[in-house]
């Protein structure tokens, strides 16, 4: 079995600047010893084709297919059943990372049996270069998950045991564009999480990261805080944080991009 199991959902990427440079990012990684299962969620382009010109260059890489457009949660479910290492990690395919990213999260869960879940600092990017930075919580506590998600989504690399005592994702409705979120908050509740200082991991935050988030995803997303933070006992304290993504929507684009900035 490999040591790491990497796992993604792809949908219509051929169109995106980073697609090439986020595959050569994993296939180059100094730890080699690897299996990188992706999952093409019914795609409508030639993505299927693009994967499998990697796939036949380099046998580590697995392939699944949806019929039908299923949604990232249940992508990666599919992805994680078919994993069969002991660690988990996570990878989008429009972010790329650092050629050393799963060798240090790797063996900084070696060195540390008492963490489940390993996220990183991560850099911002777009067509034109990285242009901000973003840290999370060296140590993960409940409060950390009022504001916002105390983890980048694929930067984690998970214990596979603890990954699948929480279930895996929740395929629902409310957890369309908020299923890490979703799930961090369900582990949260049994076992302990972390995050490297290093900047090993980039994401890519363009004009149409900003336009997929609709109004209705962030009405969405209020469910899913109320659930974790029940589970995590932050309320009644937290309702305002429960709420805070209907407040932020309702900004004009161009304020809450400046503030989204100006904290970054």
């Amino acid at each position: 079995m490999p040591s790491v199991s990497i796992v993604s959902g792809a949908y219509n990427l051929e169109g995106c600047f980073s697609f090439h440079k986020s595959m050569d990012s994993i296939l180059e990684q100094t730890l080699e010893d690897f299996e990188f299962i992706i999952c093409d969620d019914g795609s409508t382009d030639n993505t299927w084709e693009l994967l499998r010109k990697y796939a036949d260059q380099d046998s580590r890489i697995k392939l699944l297919r949806n019929e039908k457009n299923l949604g990232l949660a249940a992508s990666l479910n599919r992805c994680i059943e078919k994993a069969g290492a002991e660690y988990i990690a996570r990878h989008d395919l429009d972010d790329y990372c650092s050629k050393d990213r799963l060798q240090k999260q790797v063996e900084h869960l070696e060195q540390h049996e008492e963490i489940s879940l390993l996220g990183c600092a991560s850099y911002l990017f777009d067509e034109n270069g990285i242009w901000g930075k973003e840290t999370f919580p060296l140590e993960v506590t409940n409060k950390d998950f009022l504001f916002t998600s105390p983890y980048k989504h694929g930067s984690v690399v998970f214990r596979r045991e603890a990954l699948l005592k929480a279930g895996c994702y929740r395929v629902a409705k409310e957890t369309y564009r908020a299923e890490d979120y979703d799930l961090f908050m369900t582990m949260q509740t049994f076992c302990r999480g972390a995050n490297l200082p290093d900047y090993l991991y980039y994401f890519c935050e363009d004009n149409n990261t900003r336009k997929r988030r609709k109004y209705r995803y962030r009405i969405d997303e209020a469910k899913v805080r109320w659930k974790g933070f029940k589970k995590l006992k932050l309320l009644p304290k937290g309702i305002i944080y429960v709420v805070k993504p209907l407040i932020v929507g309702l900004m004009p684009a161009g304020v809450l991009e400046r503030l989204r900035k100006r904290r970054l």
